[in-house]
């Protein structure tokens, strides 16, 4: 069972991850911090050094070295994941891709404390992050809706992850 959680930055990804995989008793990954151990620098530093199609092409590798080296496994992908490559067709077909549909006033109250440590948002105002969430969403939801299970995150609970992840 490989399960694949998407969505937009600061939609909890990592936090379900890890509490799935406690509760299912499986790896969990991060492919973030897969990539920052791999490469030994920050996204921000990666972004900053190497730009963002080095950071997607090394997403994509990481994504796949991880996929095909282990049967089962719970991963949190970064926002941007599913939106390069054919990411989403790829992990559909590898596993269950999980999206954690995020309200868009929960992400802006999020990220606002997170800034700092988010290369595609340390720059901007408190306004241009609000614009950057409502842009960067409404691109990235196409991708997103293609998952094979939608979870409004506000309802989540490791309980009814599990079940509807079980019935798919």
């Amino acid at each position: 069972m490989r399960i694949y959680l998407i969505g937009f930055m600061g939609s909890g990804k990592s936090h379900w991850g890890r509490l799935l995989s406690h509760k299912l008793t499986l790896p969990f990954f991060d492919l973030d911090t897969q990539i920052t151990e791999q490469e030994n620098k920050s996204i921000v530093e990666i972004f900053e050094e190497k730009g963002e199609e080095y950071f997607r092409m090394l997403e994509k590798e990481t994504l796949y070295i991880l996929t095909e080296s282990h049967e089962s496994f719970v991963m949190a992908c970064g926002g941007g994941t599913p939106c390069y490559f054919n990411n989403i067709d790829y992990m559909n077909q590898m596993g269950t891709s999980v999206w954690l549909n995020t309200r868009l006033d929960v992400l802006f109250n999020r990220l606002l404390k997170e800034k700092e440590s988010r290369p595609l948002l340390k720059n901007l105002s408190d306004a241009q992050l609000k614009q950057f969430i409502l842009k960067k969403f409404s691109e990235r939801r196409i991708y997103y809706e293609q998952a094979d299970l939608v979870i409004e995150e506000s309802e989540a609970s490791v309980d009814s992850l599990i079940q509807h992840i079980m019935h798919v």
